[in-house]
């Protein structure tokens, strides 16, 4: 009998927990009500512990790039919202949480195979996740649905990014064994994630309270649009200071599982509609730019 390659095996992962999301949608979205709201924050809360389990902090070095990119990133975000804002409260919404949302932890791995540096990315990453753990429950507070004030979003999404690099670096001061296993096998967290956000946004997108095709058809638009925008940004963004390909992957690779989460949890649920079709194009860039470099490397190669 024979096994699949690993390689393939992650080249197929992720569009397959999308599609056992949208399959068991229906008791994905029970099981999350049962839970009163608990299984997405807590999965989201164990993908950032077993990738900053991977975090050696003795290595990060601060950059000027690290802030420039964060600048554009929160600027950027306010910037969307109030363009959007005349034409739709939830397309602008759903724009505003994919500019706001942190780098994707993946995003590291995907630099690394592209040729970026990978310690200056992690730095970023971070950095990233610690900020906008304080800037974004201000942000929402004002853009979202006013049901949720300024504390309590903050209670909600700064713990849920910081302390799990607090225990992730306590786990690998006292326990690295555990670490480094913990570490070696970060994806599994973010696959289960994947499929429940996949599962809660499809109940939500079949499901509406007010189903409007146009809205939704112009989120996903609003979303591939944001996506090739922050990924070209980032890139130029990143030439000035020598590395394009950090620049690129720290804007545009987002942590899509929070994106939704958060979309869902204080904005209009229907503005989720935009990280989620931001998972598909952002993944769309990613094997272009990966199909890229293969082709460059096998016409060195020759």
């Amino acid at each position: 009998m024979t096994f699949p390659h690993p390689h393939n095996l992650r080249t197929v992962s992720m569009p397959l927990g999308m599609v056992v999301g949208a399959m068991f949608c229906r008791p994905i979205a029970a099981l999350e009500t049962a839970s009163g709201g608990m299984i997405t924050p807590s999965l989201i809360f164990l993908m950032l512990f077993f990738t900053f389990c991977r975090v050696d902090v003795r290595s990060m070095r601060l950059q000027p790039l690290h802030l420039w990119r964060l600048t554009a990133q929160i600027v950027f975000s306010v910037a969307v919202y109030g363009i959007l804002l005349p034409f739709s409260p939830t397309v602008a919404q759903g724009g505003m949480i994919c500019v706001l949302t942190p780098i994707a932890m993946a995003a590291v791995v995907i630099g690394g195979m592209l040729g970026a540096d990978i310690v200056s990315m992690t730095t970023f990453s971070l950095l990233c996740n610690m900020t906008i753990a304080v800037v974004a429950p201000f942000i929402l507070s004002v853009v979202g649905s006013g049901d949720c004030s300024l504390a309590v979003i903050l209670a909600r999404v700064a713990p849920l990014l910081i302390l799990p690099f607090a225990a992730a670096q306590g786990c690998r001061a006292l326990i690295p064994k555990v670490s480094g296993w913990v570490a070696a096998h970060s994806q599994i967290s973010f696959y289960l994630s994947l499929t429940v956000i996949i599962g809660r946004t499809t109940t939500f997108i079949l499901d509406p309270p007010e189903a409007d095709g146009a809205v939704e058809t112009a989120l996903a638009a609003t979303a591939l649009v944001i996506c090739l925008v922050q990924f070209r940004f980032g890139r130029w963004l990143g030439r000035r200071y020598g590395d394009a390909v950090a620049g690129g992957q720290s804007l545009g690779q987002k942590n899509t599982v929070l994106a939704v989460w958060m979309a869902q949890s204080f904005l209009d649920p229907i503005s989720s509609v935009a990280p989620t079709a931001y998972i598909v194009w952002q993944n769309f860039v990613n094997s272009y730019q990966i199909y890229k470099k293969d082709r460059e490397t096998t016409k060195n190669q020759i």
